[in-house]
């Protein structure tokens, strides 16, 4: 699987994908305006062995909510994953069986070299 999930209105992801010079195998999702499936995320867990690392503590609403005090669970990450887009960390990068989560210039780099490989 050769496949993106992004947010086409953030330039960080806009960015990173001009950088990765990405073929025309590859499938990009604006998760803003075709929204993640459950079997989508499940997918996404699998292979990055958890909900936690798919969500994004970054996110406005994480602090609007208050929730760096509550004591989340992975249900309750996978919950607010699928309830909003911004709760994901993104770009969430799938090539092949490897996942690459987030815009750090280390995951970034790793995904590039893996791909171009």
């Amino acid at each position: 699987m050769k496949k993106i999930y992004y947010l086409k209105t953030c330039n960080t992801c806009l960015r990173i994908l001009n950088e990765l010079q990405l073929d025309s195998d590859f499938v990009l999702q604006d998760i803003k305006s075709e929204a993640i499936t459950v079997k989508q995320l499940e997918e996404m867990q699998e292979l990055s062995g958890s909900y936690e690392s798919l969500f994004s503590k970054r996110a406005k609403l994480y602090k609007e909510m208050d929730l760096k005090n509550a004591n989340l669970t992975e249900a309750d990450y996978k919950h607010y994953i699928l309830d909003h887009y911004t709760f994901l960390k993104r770009p969430v990068i799938i090539f092949d069986k490897h996942i690459f989560i987030g815009n750090s210039k280390k995951t970034i780099a790793l995904a590039k070299a893996t791909i171009s490989e």
